[in-house]
């Protein structure tokens, strides 16, 4: 069982694995010394941010078969870099947040406020 920890102090929850999400690729926004991106924070995509992603050279909606990755939709959550989902903030473009599932690592780069701000309640799909 990892002791990763997310921003609120607790254990760090899953963020998603349909599509399976993460560095790892375990469901959850874990990092480690090769994660030089930090893809620690949970979204939940949104169109703009997408497109804002895009936009900055970081294509998340095309699939890429190759590497297993199924391109991401608006409603998918998945693990973002740190830094570009600050960017995307700062453009008034950051899509929500599930803070129990956002890396403790998140808050090198991004205040506790400001992901509180952006935060959504926890919902699973029946």
């Amino acid at each position: 069982m990892s002791k990763a920890r997310n921003v609120l102090g607790g254990p760090l929850a899953v963020c998603c694995v349909d599509p399976m999400t993460g560095f790892y690729r375990t469901g959850s926004c874990e990092t480690g010394p090769h994660d030089h991106g930090s893809h620690t924070v949970c979204a939940e995509m949104t169109a703009e941010f997408l497109e804002f992603s895009r936009a900055v050279g970081n294509d998340l909606s095309t699939p890429r078969r190759e590497y297993g990755f199924p391109g991401l939709k608006p409603g998918d959550r998945w693990c973002v870099c740190a830094a570009r989902w600050k960017e995307a903030a700062e453009a008034g473009l950051a899509p929500p947040v599930v803070l129990a599932s956002t890396h403790e690592r998140a808050l090198e780069v991004i205040s506790l406020d400001e992901l509180r701000a952006h935060a959504q309640e926890i919902s699973w799909p029946d």
